[in-house]
């Protein structure tokens, strides 16, 4: 959006920074359905388009307001280029993720929140279990699969975005008899071995280090 103001208003382009601003912020946006003024302060911001209509025109000036408006059209011609062509790219690289019955898929799991973890990566690593068999497809984003018994609580239809086909990499795959999962399909990280210990020395000091094999992982 920028690069795009900075080729039409040349050198002058930072004096126009709370025009590009004021557009921004007075645009449409889908992902909350309004403007980001109107989201905030509950109604629409008047803009240049609207003084005539009150006359304010003849305090500021109609060659300023003429201006004004010319820039703010031309700008918002820019970010409506912009969010087109940033969509397309999207669209091209988006493939919609579909099951058909019988497939076999991962479920996406969450670590529970609060639990002391001695593993910085168990973190930020993606979380599955299973595989399940899709036995139903409910609708165009949602399938039914059989649960184990350990999930008899969790109620039986998912949406896509909690599905992962499933791959023929072991190491990616978590049994549900290794972890305790709840009816919200959280689980908690414990340590379960101690597979090796060192003691790190420094000047004055040891540091002893331990790696431990955690409940969700088959390794250290």
């Amino acid at each position: 959006m920028l690069r795009k103001c900075i080729l039409d208003f040349g050198g002058s382009w930072d004096k126009h920074l709370p025009l590009i601003e004021f557009s921004y912020n007075n645009s449409y946006h889908s992902s909350i359905g309004c403007a980001p003024f109107k989201a905030l302060y509950g109604r629409k911001c008047r803009s240049p388009n609207c003084w005539n209509e009150v006359g304010d025109n003849r305090i500021t000036g109609p060659e300023l307001i003429q201006e004004t408006t010319d820039k703010i059209a031309q700008i918002q011609q820019r970010l409506q280029a912009t969010r087109s062509r940033q969509k397309s790219y999207a669209d091209k690289r988006r493939k919609p993720l579909e099951f058909q019955v019988g497939d076999r898929v991962m479920l996406k799991v969450s670590p529970w929140k609060g639990v002391v973890r001695f593993g910085a990566k168990g973190k930020l690593a993606p979380r599955y279990v299973g595989p399940f068999e899709i036995t139903q497809r409910i609708g165009p984003v949602a399938y039914r699969f059989k649960l184990h018994d350990e999930l008899s609580g969790v109620h039986d239809v998912f949406h896509v975005l909690n599905l992962k086909r499933c791959l023929a990499d072991e190491s990616l795959i978590i049994p549900l008899e290794e972890i305790q999962v709840d009816e919200q399909l959280h689980f908690i990280e414990e340590p379960v071995e101690i597979m090796e210990r060192e003691v790190k020395r420094l000047k004055r000091s040891r540091i002893p280090i331990v790696k431990v094999r955690w409940n969700s992982k088959r390794g250290p």
